[in-house]
């Protein structure tokens, strides 16, 4: 199944996504490369971001569903950038930072929740890719997680 059908079959609306917080570009692209950005999970229907830290403030699956949320951004900035979803070729690597307490260490387990989703969208062969997952101190605006990831697209 297509990207964009699966998008559609999934119901989720990639209309929109959050501006940089500093002074940044969301993708840079170079030859079939698409570099993004860092994305934090965006607000939910009640307007609020996730915020906290896994292991402390948030559950495992809290944290599940904001890598997810964030992967979904991701997804809205490179349909942005090169108009349908159906042009990726590879999703290559995905790197997960999660906002730990000090001894937390089910990183991996969070950054699942972004990783699950881009092989749900994009099957076994172009969504499963390269990742690291890593604990860090704190996130901009106390976010769980943030994401960023390198993806290949068709000229």
């Amino acid at each position: 199944m297509a990207a964009e059908d699966r998008i559609r079959e999934l119901g989720l609306d990639l209309q929109g996504a959050a501006g940089p917080l500093a002074n940044y570009i969301p993708v840079v692209r170079t030859g079939n490369l698409l570099f993004l950005s860092g994305h934090l999970p965006p607000a939910g229907a009640d307007g609020k971001r996730p915020a906290g830290k896994l292991g402390a403030d948030l559950s495992v699956e809290e944290g599940y569903a904001a890598a997810r949320a964030a992967a979904i951004a991701l997804l809205t900035t490179v349909r942005r950038e090169v108009g349908t979803l159906n042009r990726v070729r590879r999703i290559v690597k995905v790197l997960g930072m999660v906002n730990s307490a000090p001894d937390f260490v089910q990183q991996p387990q969070v950054v699942n929740g972004a990783s699950d989703f881009l092989v749900e969208v994009f099957g076994e062969a172009i969504g499963r890719h390269a990742r690291s997952a890593v604990g860090v101190a704190a996130l901009p605006i106390n976010a769980p997680v943030e994401i960023e990831m390198v993806v290949e697209v068709e000229d």
